[in-house]
């Protein structure tokens, strides 16, 4: 299909790093919120939400990449048991109405 590429190694490498950078500001977040006065409870709250919303977006990305490197393999498997059928005498799917030979 024209428009889809094959994930390359920059791209998964790009998804590994968004991945760190999520957990490190899972880290320094909370760090910052004590340093500015927020309470113990509150920084570890926002701790705890930032790493829930990291595991999802990770999980999503997994899934993505899965998704596309299954749909790469699919576009260079030959496809099995599909004929192209081309030419004059094609049919195209068209309904027929009326025929010149009667059907008995």
């Amino acid at each position: 299909m024209t428009g889809h590429r094959p994930p390359s190694e920059d791209s998964r490498d790009t998804g590994t790093d968004v991945v760190r950078w999520a957990v490190f500001s899972c880290a320094l977040v909370p760090v910052v919120l004590l340093w500015y006065g927020s309470s113990l409870a509150g920084a570890a709250g926002t701790a705890l939400g930032l790493a829930a919303v990291t595991a999802v977006c990770r999980i999503l990305l997994r899934q993505s990449e899965r998704g596309a490197a299954r749909l790469h393999a699919e576009e260079g498997a030959p496809q099995r048991g599909r004929r192209h059928r081309g030419g004059a005498g094609a049919h195209r799917g068209g309904r027929h109405t009326g025929g010149s030979t009667p059907v008995g």
